[in-house]
């Protein structure tokens, strides 16, 4: 029996050392994936949006015939700009200077008959009260007189007619701003009855910007600000700014004017207007900008790099964050707008959540990660818009 468990030793030793080269050769635990995290944290930002919209002219003045004509001279370059005042036509004068002379004559000619017949009443007015007339003789008198005497007005207002009329013949500029094309020439008959349209002067500083807004953006603003996630901007500070068509800021700061009371119908929308200075007549009516319009401020916005969102099958935003164990969670977000970079998060992240940014190539929901602090990544904080 002892010659029997004597022969079982080497074949431990064989299972031992076989074991051994067993663990020897087995591959090690893998290390966790490396990815650079960024911590959200609420930040402060101003709410903007950008609105498209086209330019118009502050005002826009058409000159037109007021008396019937011949052109005689043009006294303004084409695209130039004009002063409130200033000639830019000559209609020929020649029959309304005669029209005046006729009238002055006739006022001459009323103001002599006035002028008898009123000695003739101061006469009768002692006969009738020395009894040596009839009183029906001295009221035809008087009333001569009357007569007499509202010819002098109608003579009057007939001189005046005709001082407008030979005024009318030197045709200025309403407004000051600048003038487009002459739609006549010198030798041109211009009318009065239809009220010719000789030219049109459009006043180009400041300059308007008319712009159109949702009616759905406008009642979620709104109730952004009823529920006090908004802080309306003062109504002494609704600035606006210009982005024209060409991706350039325009440097002049503007102003809203107003916002209108009805809903378009068609398009749903509610139109906007802006006031921008143009000192430099840089901008011109009907360009395509856009402005951008502060909305309000919030101090608890959560952001995201955009990098660090994708959108699954169903179209919803999501991320990838470190869980409690280190372990990779997916996210899903409501993103309510672009700011800069990054989006606006309403629901889905919250303060201290860690966002994986980097590395997310290598990595799936459920695996177990090293977060690291991210760096280089992009995550500044402009107004939204």
């Amino acid at each position: 029996m002892p010659v029997k468990s004597l022969s079982l030793v080497p074949l431990l030793a064989v299972l031992a050392l076989a074991a051994g080269c067993s663990k020897k050769n087995a591959a090690p635990a893998p290390a966790p994936t490396e990815v650079g995290v960024i911590v959200i944290a609420p930040a402060a930002i101003s709410l903007t949006q950008e609105l498209p919209g086209r330019t118009s002219a502050f005002r826009v003045a058409e000159v037109r015939a007021r008396v019937s004509g011949i052109v005689l001279k043009r006294h303004f370059t084409e695209g130039g700009d004009v002063k409130e005042g200033q000639l830019l036509y000559t209609i020929d004068p020649a029959p309304y200077q005669a029209a005046l002379d006729s009238a002055k004559a006739a006022l001459a000619r009323a103001e002599a008959s006035a002028t008898v017949s009123g000695l003739q009443a101061e006469r009768f007015k002692k006969l009738i009260e020395a009894r040596a007339i009839s009183q029906q003789e001295f009221d035809d008198v008087d009333a001569s007189h009357l007569g007499a005497s509202a010819d002098v007005a109608a003579a009057k207002a007939a001189v005046q007619t005709a001082e407008i009329n030979i005024g009318y013949t030197q045709v200025t500029a309403p407004v000051s701003g600048r003038i487009g094309l002459s739609q006549v020439t010198e030798g041109a008959y211009v009318q009065q009855g239809t009220a010719t349209l000789l030219a049109t002067v459009q006043q180009l500083d400041p300059l308007y910007v008319d712009l159109t807004q949702s009616s759905t953006e406008v009642f979620r603003l709104r109730r952004a600000l009823a529920d006090g996630k908004l802080q309306s901007a003062s109504e002494n500070a609704a600035k606006a700014s210009l982005i024209l068509d060409d991706g350039s800021l325009y440097p002049e700061a503007g102003t809203l004017q107003f916002s209108d009371v009805t809903v378009d119908p068609s398009t749903s929308s509610i139109t906007l207007r802006a006031l921008f200075p143009n000192p430099k007549n840089e901008l011109l009516p009907g360009l395509f900008v856009r402005a951008r319009l502060q909305e309000g401020s919030t101090s608890d916005a959560i952001l995201v790099p955009q990098l660090a969102v994708t959108r699954n099958t169903r179209g919803e935003a999501t991320t990838l964050v470190v869980g409690a164990e280190n372990n990779v969670d997916l996210s899903v977000l409501v993103t309510d707008r672009a700011v800069g970079n990054q989006w606006l998060i309403s629901n889905g992240l919250k303060a201290g959540d860690q966002v994986i940014v980097q590395n997310l190539q290598r990595i799936r929901p459920g695996a177990i990660v090293k977060p690291i602090p991210a760096t280089n990544v992009p995550t500044s904080t402009i107004a939204a818009r």
